[in-house]
């Protein structure tokens, strides 16, 4: 009897030693039942895993998930070493020498070396403007070891610092060499990043859902997170994003703990959560944005700038923004193409604009020689500036322009901006989008000032003022003249409508009360961030 109760139990441990087996294979690996899972809902999908040929804020954030940077900004806007333990100059100052930190490695345990950096560097550096600016004074880049390289310049200047460190648009992620050298016209399709977290690509399905698990083998630096800089300390195993094109949706599964955040929440939905007791509502001016027109400049009517100039005047921001954002306390008006709080928030040369004088409009067109050319509108009908197009389709009509709205996804008004063609041929003469404050409050990364004609951004415009000046602005030594140079570039950029601000407004998280430490930074991002 004693035999038989023996094999009893050893039988018990067995199959307690079976199922615990399976299980553990089942959650992949040493992955246990109590794993922490934070399930998010981001302001877009994620369908893309190369975050250096695209602006898109949502491939950004699976930068900032996967990769980290030599550089950060701290919340104050100051420089910071992040995967590198510092730096030092040389040759009076036109060199700079980087040494990485000891110990990183790449998800797939190789280590980072300084080759990483540097070609990492001169893939980048082709399609950022900030990046474009400083190759006007490089000379080279080189490594010195296996842990050091050199940025060489023929000027004395800090840009390489300030360009490296920029949080946005687009980030300076450092990769693993062979796959930095990549050409810039082909997207990358590794995954291998040095980042806080690994991306587990057997989960990945584009446009539907993207998971993260926690990189154990990353060492966060020791100073405590601030904006992107200091210690990227992971809390959660694993972070998974959801795509919910239906807002409603998303907001019902928050309110019933399906999910634990929104990172947008469209703000005539905000009633739906104001009075949930386990919601935690998050305002946000640092994710805060700038609604933003942009004209096609290669064809008619708007390679004139006098039509661009009537279209300004046709325009009334504050009815723009109402219809985008509806509630006056999440946005306001400002003529400021670089931000009414920045360091440069001139709005010199918008003062008879976003008015709506239709009668002035109209004047111009006249003295413009408007033929009644075609204009195109694309309309996104997915995205947060979405409801704003139908308005500025009815101001301009107003004003005597002949206007075509076309409705389409966001995707699709992706794709369909890149094309070159006439109107009549499949092109475009509109588009709305935004930009993060953060990113237009730089002269030289702002995407959207550039105006080097094929290299700018879409729409190509092409003012060499406006380039010399932002050369100029690069090589500024005291905050006098930059804030100098800044109001000329606002003045240039007004005259001739190369982007055009049609408002600012903030960024309302929500999240469940289990939800902790979401940080309030550029960008958002999951370091840092505890689930009870």
């Amino acid at each position: 009897m004693k035999m038989e109760n023996n094999k009893s139990v050893r039988g018990l441990k067995l199959r307690g030693l079976l199922m615990s087996t399976l299980l553990a294979g089942a959650l992949g690996g040493g992955v246990t039942m109590a794993q922490t899972t934070l399930t998010a809902v981001m302001e877009a999908p994620l369908r893309s895993v190369d975050p250096i040929i695209t602006t898109s804020y949502i491939v950004r954030n699976y930068g900032y998930m996967v990769y980290d940077t030599l550089l950060a900004e701290d919340e104050k806007g100051e420089v910071r070493p992040q995967m590198v333990e510092g730096w030092r100059t040389e040759d009076d100052g036109k060199t700079y020498v980087l040494t990485l930190r000891e110990g990183l490695k790449w998800h797939d345990g190789k280590p980072v070396t300084s080759a990483d950096a540097v070609q990492s560097i001169k893939r980048w550096i082709q399609l950022d403007k900030m990046g474009q600016v400083m190759s006007e004074f490089l000379e080279g880049v080189e490594t010195r070891d296996e842990r050091s390289f050199a940025i060489r310049l023929n000027i004395a200047s800090d840009i390489a610092l300030r360009a490296l460190a920029k949080p946005s648009s687009l980030p300076a992620f450092i990769m693993p060499e062979a796959v930095a050298a990549t050409p810039i016209s082909q997207p990358i399709t590794s995954t291998i990043g040095s980042g806080p977290f690994r991306f587990v690509a057997d989960e990945y399905r584009p446009g539907v859902q993207a998971v993260f698990e926690k990189n154990t083998d990353y060492v966060p630096r020791p100073e405590p997170a601030s904006g992107l800089a200091g210690g990227k300390v992971v809390h959660v195993d694993r972070v998974k994003w959801l795509a919910m094109p239906d807002a409603v949706t998303g907001v019902n599964a928050l309110r019933s703990g399906e999910i634990d955040l929104i990172e947008q929440v469209p703000l005539d939905l905000l009633p739906l959560l104001e009075s949930e007791p386990e919601i935690k509502l998050n305002v946000s001016s640092a994710r805060g944005g700038q609604t933003e027109l942009r004209f096609n400049f290669l064809h008619p009517p708007f390679n004139n700038r006098l039509v661009r100039q009537a279209a300004l005047t046709a325009m009334n921001q504050k009815s723009i923004m109402q219809a985008q954002v509806g509630n006056p306390k999440y946005f306001r008006t400002c003529g400021a193409v670089f931000g009414c709080d920045s360091m440069f928030p001139s709005e010199e040369g918008s003062e008879t604009y976003f008015k709506g004088d239709t009668e002035a409009a109209k004047a111009l067109l006249e003295k413009a020689g408007y033929k009644g050319e075609p204009v195109t509108l694309l309309h996104p009908t997915d995205f947060l500036t979405g409801p704003a197009m139908p308005v500025i389709a009815q101001q301009l009509r107003q004003a005597g322009f002949k206007v075509n709205v076309e409705a389409m996804d966001w995707q699709t008004v992706q794709t369909r901006r890149t094309s070159k063609r006439p109107v009549e041929d499949g092109g475009w003469s509109i588009l709305t989008t935004y930009s993060g404050m953060t990113d237009v409050s730089n002269p030289l990364s702002f995407m959207g000032v550039a105006a080097n004609g094929e290299k700018a951004w879409f729409g190509w415009p092409d003012v060499p003022e406006i380039e010399k000046t932002r050369m100029e602005f690069a090589q500024a030594g005291n905050r006098e003249e930059l804030v100098r140079l800044g109001t000329e570039l606002q003045k240039l950029i007004m005259l001739d409508g190369v982007i055009v601000p049609l408002g600012e407004f903030k960024v309302v998280s929500a999240m469940r009360d289990t939800v902790t430490g979401f940080m309030d930074s550029a960008v958002p991002v999951f370091w840092n961030v505890k689930k009870q």
